[in-house]
């Protein structure tokens, strides 16, 4: 059975359905802890859940490496197999990735590497692509710069906003998320083989298009 401890910054969508699916008695991992930077809304659901939360606010600490340092106590509290960042919005101190790697996971609303960083949604109406997608990654130094697990294409449709897009995006993302924690635990996917500075590739995967109008 895979330990998981979650780490959110918000609402935790992707928490739930992670806590949703560890309720089959099948499913061969469990969360075992949920952590986050502030007090989040997603811990209401570690709490129907019955799972233990823990708080650590960046501002608290003198740095952002003494930070780290806490935010590794309180991971390694529960030996976890798996750490899984679920709309985590800090970028962690390289000391942390070093005592986790290679068993850090984050999703992303977009398909690596088009559109890292805060704002994937955003970047990609701004862009006027006609389709991005969803991505879950191993986390490494960089900003959403980890190797690729899995990754999907959704379609930007005319009229789409951020928030609607994203709406479109989040079931693709927990979909893929499930079935990479599914990969790891029976051992389909091993992280260690995948921690690489190289991204893999996959032949024929289109480049973001952009939105063309004919003229009239």
């Amino acid at each position: 059975m895979l330990s998981i401890v979650v780490l959110i910054s918000g609402g935790g969508s992707n928490l739930r359905a992670l806590l949703e699916a560890s309720e089959d008695a099948e499913f061969p991992a469990r969360v075992v802890a949920v952590g986050a930077d502030r007090d989040a809304d997603g811990f209401d659901h570690a709490e129907e859940f019955g799972i233990p939360t823990f708080s650590l606010a960046l501002s608290s600490f003198s740095d952002r490496d003494a930070w780290g340092e806490a935010l590794i106590e309180q991971i390694t509290v529960w030996n976890p197999d798996l750490v899984v960042l679920s709309g985590f919005m800090k970028l962690l101190p390289e000391r942390v990735v070093a005592v986790l790697s290679p068993n850090i996971i984050n999703t992303h609303p977009a398909y690596l590497p088009e559109f890292p960083g805060a704002h994937g949604v955003r970047d990609a109406i701004a862009a006027g692509v006609t389709q991005t997608g969803a991505s879950v990654i191993v986390v490494d130094n960089g900003v959403d710069s980890g190797p690729i697990i899995s990754q999907e294409r959704v379609p930007v449709l005319p009229g789409d906003t951020e928030s609607s897009l994203h709406e479109r995006i989040k079931p693709v993302e927990r979909r893929l998320l499930i079935q990479a924690i599914l990969d790891i635990a029976n051992g389909a996917v091993e992280l260690g083989r995948l921690r690489s500075n190289l991204r893999p590739q996959r032949r024929g995967s289109p480049r973001p298009r952009k939105a063309t109008h004919e003229s009239p």
